[in-house]
């Protein structure tokens, strides 16, 4: 019997560890542990267990200006956020928005979202992403309210500068990027704002319709990448209603989809007074209820949340899911353990910082060859205009950063230059605004010093532009004309010196019509972090080659942008229908055949690059197969130079409306002077799928499509066909 017994217990045991294995977990041995994600789930089991109600419901709703409650006697900390993307913000009193006035809290300055997409290079982006999670982790915050990745839908948003580009590809590239970098750290991204917040006006009222193709192809593109290939543990919810329901108890958005489709299993946080009720929220699947007025037991997800559940409209399981997933993320952030410290304000992250902006500035005119200054053949330069010794890492409405320093454009051409060249300033301009953000009266005596200064100096740089005041959080702009007078400042200096160079300092599109015209040298710059001033200098003076492509299109006039021109932006009575559908940025420019002032993808260097060979694997293809396309660059120029090459596709006869062309790839490179580079890009068959609303699926149609490969969505040097089956 008893060797019966131990057969039978033997086999019995084998049998268990086959399944085991076979279910991939492996057998449950000390080469073999429990998996961290096994482990993970079990400590929340047993935390939430030991729980109250009333626990439960504390860790739900904000209990500081950035804090939310956790349970003390468990040893589960507050859970604790900071703002981003320019950088970790600066230490605030608890129960207030006031400096807390703190010595240790400089954090390093990051250039803008639109200029980190300027650069068209996601490695940069996870530099970004791992820096700035080392500084949120040193300042002991869990949640980084970072990446910023709604769609610039219009060219007048208010939070352009914070957003990245009109593409969702270039979006959820960048965004995943950055996502992998931050959470290096044990510091949770949270991926901003859920969804379709593409304008400040009336954030917190308007309901935006849009179709579902366009919601599919254009508006959540990036936050699935966010999700699906970054795995951000957080997300924030828009202020915005989609489909008149708000995004912070759309069910639509954050059950079907983010949850359902897209398997999140993180937290979603609301944006700062974002929450409109306490039975659909609670119902829904909002996590944490941030920024609410009134005393924090008053707010939807606290004593009126307790309240629904003992009164049974809102259920014990939906509690319990919302607490199961702050865990979750605390468990990766706020309570893991063995944790190296973090850094703040490193040579490297401004080493960061300083690469990410010299990529970013966009050449867009050079016609007298100008540029690169040569210091050999200059004597004196005049530096004119605000921008010139503005700084960028705060002002307005919104996050801004106490950095430590953040070098001028004016001091970083001394830096570079001050040794061998006069450098004289002139303010040229007066960027002083009403509380209505209308700009004072023009200082007529401003413009007469610039000019006489400009008049006697070998060269005159006129830094132009807006600034964190002029674009801000919260309200979007009113026209595209450049503010401060500024055109006036530019046109009298070119009058009287030949040898003039426009900077502009702005992280939105602008007016540029007749700078452009009657300009032939003109630089643009961003609101480009903490070594700004530095790395526009090394631009000018030709130790860095200018790399950056604009990541959204420029019109002529406003009319032109499709929103405008459908009379969609702002909206009416508080609804803004997207009419213009998948027709956003270049791709609207481009089917309407509308020329843009500059368009996506644009920007030039102080070399030449020519393509040639453009070839793919194979001519006709099936489902599911991969599309392998090859194409030689070479630098026909005398310096090394970084080219971003874009590849673009377009399906010849479709049966439903397409773009007249799509960005599916991109890749930047860098080739040096007289050298040639193979560039190698991928594609899935799949990618070239449509969302088709009646089947409510993906349809990759078949026939022929165009592949072309070029230096912006204007400027395509290659084409070749090939045929889906």
């Amino acid at each position: 019997m008893k060797t019966k017994f131990i057969k039978a217990f033997s086999l019995a045991i084998l049998t268990v560890l086959c399944i085991t294995t076979a279910r991939g977990n492996g057998p449950l041995t000390k080469t073999n542990p429990l998996s961290k994600e096994t482990k993970i789930e079990k400590k929340i089991d047993s935390l939430l267990h030991l729980m109250t109600l009333e626990e439960k419901i504390e860790m739900l709703h904000g209990n500081g200006t950035f804090t939310s409650a956790g349970v003390k006697r468990l040893g589960i900390p507050d859970f604790t956020s900071a703002d981003g993307p320019l950088g970790v913000r600066e230490e605030i009193v608890r129960n207030g928005w006031a400096a807390a006035n703190w010595t240790t809290d400089s954090a390093t300055f990051f250039p803008n979202g639109s200029a980190l997409a300027a650069t068209w290079n996601p490695k940069l982006a996870f530099r970004y992403g791992e820096a700035i999670g080392e500084e949120a982790h040193a300042r002991n915050k869990n949640m980084l309210l970072a990446p910023a990745i709604n769609i610039t839908r219009t060219p007048l948003g208010g939070r352009t500068f914070e957003y990245m580009s009109e593409d969702p590809l270039l979006n959820g590239r960048l965004a995943v990027a950055a996502i992998q970098g931050i959470q290096t750290q044990p510091v949770a991204a949270c991926v901003k704002h859920f969804a379709l917040n593409n304008q400040e006006t009336e954030r917190g009222l308007i309901n935006v319709e849009v179709s579902e193709r366009a919601l599919r192809e254009i508006y959540l593109p990036a936050f699935k990448a966010a999700i699906q290939e970054g795995h951000a543990l957080t997300v924030m919810a828009a202020y915005n209603k989609f489909r008149g329901v708000y995004c912070a108890e759309n069910d639509y958005l954050l059950n079907k989809i983010l949850r359902g489709e897209w398997n999140f299993k993180g937290l979603v946080v609301s944006d700062w007074g974002g929450v409109h009720s306490t039975i659909g929220t609670g119902n829904t699947g909002l996590e944490i209820e941030m920024g609410s007025s009134g005393s924090y037991d008053k707010w939807y997800m606290a004593t009126p949340l307790l309240d629904a559940v003992k009164a049974g409209k809102v259920s014990m399981t939906a509690i319990d899911a919302k607490v199961v997933r702050i865990l979750r993320v605390m468990l990766q952030t706020s309570m893991k353990k063995n944790v190296i410290a973090g850094e703040l304000n490193t040579p490297k992250h401004y080493k960061t910082a300083y690469d990410i902006a010299s990529e970013s500035i966009v050449l867009l005119k050079n016609e007298k060859q100008l540029l690169p200054l040569n210091s050999a053949r200059i004597k004196s330069i005049a530096v004119i205009g605000d921008n010139a010794t503005r700084r960028f890492a705060s002002g307005g409405f919104g996050a801004g950063v106490k950095t430590k320093y953040e070098i001028t454009a004016l001091k970083g051409l001394e830096n570079k230059l001050g040794k061998s060249v006069s450098i004289q300033f002139a303010q040229g301009y007066s960027a002083k605004m009403n509380r209505d953000k209308k700009v004072t009266t023009p200082d007529p005596k401003l413009i007469t010093d610039a000019v006489e200064l400009a008049r006697k100096s070998d060269v005159a740089i006129i830094f132009i532009g807006s600034n964190r005041i002029y674009e801000e959080e919260s309200i979007d702009r009113s026209t595209l004309e450049l503010p401060f007078n500024e055109q006036a400042l530019v046109n009298a200096v070119t009058a009287v010196n030949p040898n003039t160079i426009v900077v502009v300092v702005a992280a939105a599109p602008y007016d540029l019509n007749e700078i452009k015209k009657n300009n032939h040298t003109i630089v643009w710059s961003w609101f480009n972090g903490s070594e700004g001033g530095n790395a526009l200098a090394d631009v000018l003076i030709g130790k860095v080659n200018p790399s950056g492509k604009f990541p959204f299109t420029f019109p002529v006039k406003l009319d032109d942008s499709p929103a405008h021109a459908l009379n969609t932006f702002p909206g009416e009575n508080q609804k803004a229908d997207y009419k213009e559908g998948i027709l956003v940025g270049y791709r609207w420019f481009d089917t309407k055949n509308i020329d843009p002032l500059y368009c996506f993808g644009y920007g030039l260097s102080y070399t030449t690059f020519t393509y040639s060979a453009l070839t793919t694997n194979q001519r006709l293809y099936s489902k599911d197969e991969k599309i392998s396309v090859t194409v030689k660059v070479k630098n026909t120029g005398k310096i090394a130079g970084k080219e971003t090459v874009q590849l673009y596709v377009s399906h010849l006869k479709s049966t439903v409306l397409q773009p007249e062309k799509e960005l599916r790839n991109f890749q930047k490179i860098l080739v040096n002077a007289g050298k040639e580079s193979l560039v190698k890009m991928e594609l899935n068959v799949n990618d070239l799928a449509y969302f088709d609303e009646t089947s409510n699926k993906w349809v990759v149609e078949p026939g022929t499509y165009k592949i072309m490969v070029g230096s912006s969505s204007k400027d395509i040097r290659q084409t070749t066909e090939i045929t889906i089956k």
